[in-house]
């Protein structure tokens, strides 16, 4: 069990977290023929496009009420009027997703009612869906925003099911997963049969193909359709202990029953989430995943002799820095810097003495002595300071490609997560010689331990 604490110094140095809108701006970002608007000043929305340009490369679509010195203390109801008539007419979404920013709500403007306002005096504007989020910037913290968001489209849109749809499923991702992890866990829903409707989905949208031709809006996603769709489904899938209030919403709202999943990194995990498919389907576990099961343990053993007693500093958000510590605890690495941006009930379950909600310079001052450094692209000064190697993990990723590609879920992304972190420690070890190194004991190569396949 680990002691969660606050940092109580005065100020943020090098930022960890990321906020509301920009997680709540993503989550709009996985919906079919989207646009985000983010209500606020230009600036506000202009950090958080460079920040998206610069992590997946693509060209994002995003708007702005643009707000200013007269708008800010008169009222911003006609930026947003005329933000959604313009967008309407020249973009033609299906849904528009509104987040506000910290300036509107410091001044506290009734959006609500703005909208219903809005809805009157431009009747065209009557059957598109506009989802409204409260994302106070100066509050919470990325994956907060996503949650909310995800939480606020199903109020909107999701109705009670007269029929159960035949292997419908509902899966809610986490904000920390990547497009190859949510194609990853489409995949493995699709062997038993199942059909996934994923909220929101990243590998439609953000998975870095080119469009037949230029839209401006979101070129994929999960369609308004499907959406309103889901109340049919016969099972929901939170990955995320973050996803779990979107789950609950759904539940209450089309009483389907959901399961949390808090990780799919690792053994057990994955494990458990193929036996829980296997139940929803009646199907057996495919061959294919018993072979990849295979190939995980393997992985573990030649890996665990290179990661068994290495420091390990970790600056993640809460869900994801729970699926890489516990992972790396279970290769016997010791957790001896953990900081995180907001509030989970995970924390306390981390494998290390205490984790805090702090910033980059927090990570870096407990990161001293510690053989591998975990966080995001801004971490790579603190690394060089210190002089450890940086693992980059999570969102913003840009001065590496592919990051929107990296699976880290499943028994393959596991696999490939561990050989990952494994050879960074093969790379910049500094006792011995290859030849030296340890190799695995001959005993262990007999069929009992790494040839089984074992019934997950």
């Amino acid at each position: 069990m680990a002691t969660v604490s606050v940092s109580k110094k005065a100020c943020s140095v090098n930022p960890l977290k990321m906020s509301q809108p920009i997680g709540g701006t993503l989550a709009f970002l996985g919906l079919a023929n989207c646009m985000p608007i983010l209500h606020g000043t230009q600036g506000c929305t202009a950090f958080g496009l460079v920040l998206f340009v610069r992590h997946f490369r693509e060209a994002i679509p995003l708007q702005t009420t643009a707000m200013n010195e007269v708008t800010t203390i008169m009222g911003g109801m006609d930026n947003v009027e005329q933000a959604l008539v313009n967008i309407y007419k020249r973009a033609k979404p299906e849904i528009i997703g509104l987040c506000t920013t910290g300036l509107t709500e410091t001044r506290g403007e009734d959006i609500h009612g703005d909208l219903k306002l809005i809805r009157k005096r431009n009747p065209e504007l009557a059957n598109l869906p506009i989802v409204f989020v409260n994302t106070p910037d100066f509050k919470d913290a990325f994956q907060d925003g996503w949650s909310k968001t995800v939480t606020r489209i199903i109020e909107e849109l999701v109705t009670k099911a007269t029929e159960t749809i035949p292997g419908q499923v509902n899966l809610l991702p986490g904000s920390h997963l990547t497009a190859a992890d949510i194609e990853e866990i489409v995949e493995m829903i699709a062997a038993f049969g199942l059909t996934a409707v994923v909220l929101p989905d990243l590998s439609g949208s953000l998975d870095g193909h080119i469009p037949e031709q230029f839209s401006p809006t979101t070129i994929g996603g999960t369609t308004v359709d499907e959406i309103r769709g889901m109340g049919g489904s016969l099972a929901t899938i939170a990955i995320g202990q973050q996803m779990e209030r979107a789950a609950l919403e759904l539940e209450m709202r089309t009483g389907i029953s959901y399961t949390v999943f808090d990780r799919l990194t690792g053994l057990d995990a994955n494990d458990r989430f193929l036996m829980h498919l296997s139940g929803l389907s009646g199907k057996p576990v495919p061959l294919k995943y018993r072979r990849q099961r295979s190939q995980l343990v393997d992985a573990m053993l030649d890996s665990h002799f290179f990661c068994g007693g290495k420091k390990v500093a970790i600056g993640a958000e809460p869900d994801l820095l729970w699926a890489l510590g516990s992972l790396l605890a279970e290769m016997g690495c010791e957790i001896s810097a953990a900081v995180t941006t907001t509030q989970s009930p995970l924390l306390e379950k981390m494998p290390c003495d205490e984790v805090l909600i702090g910033d980059l310079e927090d990570l870096e001052l407990r990161a001293k002595g510690c053989d591998l450094l975990v966080t995001h692209s801004h971490g790579r000064q603190a690394s060089e300071r210190l002089g450890i190697p940086l693992f980059r993990a999570g969102l913003p990723c840009f001065d590496r490609l592919g990051a929107n590609h990296k699976l880290s879920v499943g028994y393959r992304g596991t696999r490939d997560l561990i050989f990952q972190v494994g050879n960074v420690f093969l790379e910049h070890t500094h006792e011995g010689t290859p030849d030296s190194w340890p190799l695995p004991d001959i005993a262990m190569n007999n069929s009992s331990v790494r040839g089984e396949l074992v019934e997950p």
